[in-house]
């Protein structure tokens, strides 16, 4: 065989090995049928209904974002690029003004530069508090 039949062959190959792949890789359809806020865990597999809530690396994993307001300084250290440090100035920041109600706020805490701001908007979301009091 020649080197232009060669790489004929080579180029088929990988045709076929590039199709056999996108026929056994998963589709982007949910692999869970229900809200990500109604994902549990359950004996380490995700599943909807009873269980325990996600959390930390857990719920990243799940494509689920952490309330930087609720979340623990153990579950901010596992957030890829933020570690114990950053995680422990968050949660200072936190108990001593309150809650975080914008992204200026975090980003005012020391440590946090623009890369780290975009790795927590990725992984985190600043949620509302629940409503106290009664419904009337």
């Amino acid at each position: 065989m020649n080197r232009t039949g060669s790489l004929a062959a080579a180029t088929l190959g990988l045709l076929v090995l590039g199709g056999l792949a996108r026929w056994q890789w998963p589709g982007a359809s949910p692999a869970l049928d229900c809200e990500p806020a109604a994902v549990r865990m359950a004996g380490g597999v995700a599943r909807c209904g009873e269980g325990a809530v996600p959390t930390g690396a857990q719920a990243v994993a799940l494509g689920l974002k952490l309330d930087l307001n609720t979340a623990s300084e153990a579950e901010l250290a596992q957030l890829s690029g933020v570690g114990r440090s950053l995680a422990r100035k968050l949660v200072e920041a936190r108990e001593a003004q309150g809650r975080f109600t914008s992204w200026d706020e975090v980003d005012a805490v020391s440590g946090v530069g623009p890369g780290k701001l975009e790795t927590l908007r990725a992984t985190t979301e600043l949620r509302e508090p629940p409503p106290s009091g009664g419904v009337w």
